[in-house]
């Protein structure tokens, strides 16, 4: 079964607190059942690095409906397992996992540092005019458009994304292209792909009708992730092959 797009609003429940003056947003969205399994990719005492598949969340939802998730499988067999970063629901590709609070705190400060390397692959609606180049656009929440973040010069948290045109595909236009983002804002690569033009393929909340149209899946996959081992001090690389 499709999901439904996330952005319509009869999926949004919007409820004035008075006593708080605070709006509270429930979102109604239920995720089809995902069957494929998460993969292992390493395995050590301190960490795991998994390739999670798309339309699979990170962290299971506030709706007791959505409570599939990569933390809520992988507790099953590691207990104190602890997601260090997220991927978005649909986006598939590699994460690492902490197994217990020391690491999990090493592996935080390291994606706060922004030492963390991270290479995404995507499929773009349209040709990019430019092979290469970096999108500096800062990112804000907004609860009038909620689940969907916008681009705000004035309240807006940095975001920086370099990106690289690999491929160019035809009938219909469509651009591959790697993502090396510096900052790690919720949607990023998404609402960044969007505001220069080029909607990432299956974005039910960034794209339009014919990005949409394109891919029954978000054309967004986390290929690589190298970081420093927080016990070892080795050097890490976790790779897991573009599946489109």
């Amino acid at each position: 079964m499709p999901s439904q797009r996330r952005d319509n609003p009869q999926h949004l429940v919007f409820t004035n607190q008075r006593v708080t003056s605070v709006n509270v947003i429930v979102d109604t969205f239920v995720a089809p059942a995902c069957l494929d399994d998460i993969e292992l990719l390493f395995q050590d005492g301190f960490l795991l690095l998994i390739s999670k598949p798309s339309k699979l969340f990170s962290l299971s939802g506030k709706n007791p409906l959505n409570k599939d998730s990569v933390h809520f499988r992988l507790v099953k067999d590691f207990p104190a397992a602890a997601m260090v970063h997220r991927l978005d629901f649909g986006t598939s590709g590699v994460m690492v996992v902490a197994l217990n609070k020391q690491v999990n705190a090493h592996l935080t400060k390291q994606f706060q540092q922004r030492t963390v390397v991270k290479s995404y692959k995507a499929v773009l609606h349209g040709h990019l005019k430019e092979g290469h180049g970096v999108i500096d656009y800062p990112i804000a929440k907004d609860n009038s458009i909620f689940p969907r973040l916008k681009i705000c010069l004035k309240s807006g948290k940095p975001a920086l994304t370099h990106y690289r045109v690999e491929a160019r595909l035809h009938s219909p236009p469509r651009s591959v292209v790697r993502f090396s983002p510096e900052t790690g804002r919720t949607h990023q690569l998404r609402i960044h792909s969007q505001a220069i033009g080029h909607p990432i393929l299956g974005c039910d909340l960034y794209g339009n009708d014919n990005s949409l149209r394109l891919s029954n899946r978000l054309m967004l996959h986390a290929e690589s992730l190298e970081f420093m081992h927080p016990i070892s001090g080795e050097n890490m690389r976790g790779v897991c092959p573009c599946p489109f």
